[in-house]
């Protein structure tokens, strides 16, 4: 496992391994937060904080929350919250993790602004 922290370290994350792949996406709330995600299923990722320090946020058509310590205000990840059919993904910020904890991964870009099509 590969373990990290947000900014104050109240919330702890842990990963299985490296990505070999990082997510940019563009939609309207990823360019904000700044994140570069990282997709594993969601039983091979430990999340870990005290009661009380999360907090999340999502939008319609409230398929998605995304988290965050409520201390230092990381995003830390993003998960589920209605069943769409899809796989157990979550989406963890690679951003919160030092480079040398995630390798070489290559950084693919998302335009979940408008296709939500990876250009290549």
């Amino acid at each position: 496992m590969i373990t990290t922290t947000c900014h104050c370290g109240r919330v702890t994350i842990s990963i299985p391994r490296q990505p070999e792949t990082l997510t940019n996406c563009n939609c309207s709330i990823c360019r904000r937060y700044g994140a570069l995600w990282a997709y594993f299923r969601e039983s091979e990722v430990r999340i870990s904080y005290p009661p009380g320090a999360r907090r999340t946020y999502s939008r319609a058509p409230k398929t998605l929350q995304f988290v965050r310590c409520a201390s230092c205000g990381c995003v830390s990840h993003w998960e589920r919250i209605a069943d769409q059919g899809r796989d157990d993904r979550i989406g963890i910020n690679a951003r919160n993790f030092d480079p040398e904890q995630i390798g070489p991964a290559k950084i693919r870009l998302l335009d979940g602004a408008k296709t939500e099509q990876y250009l290549e």
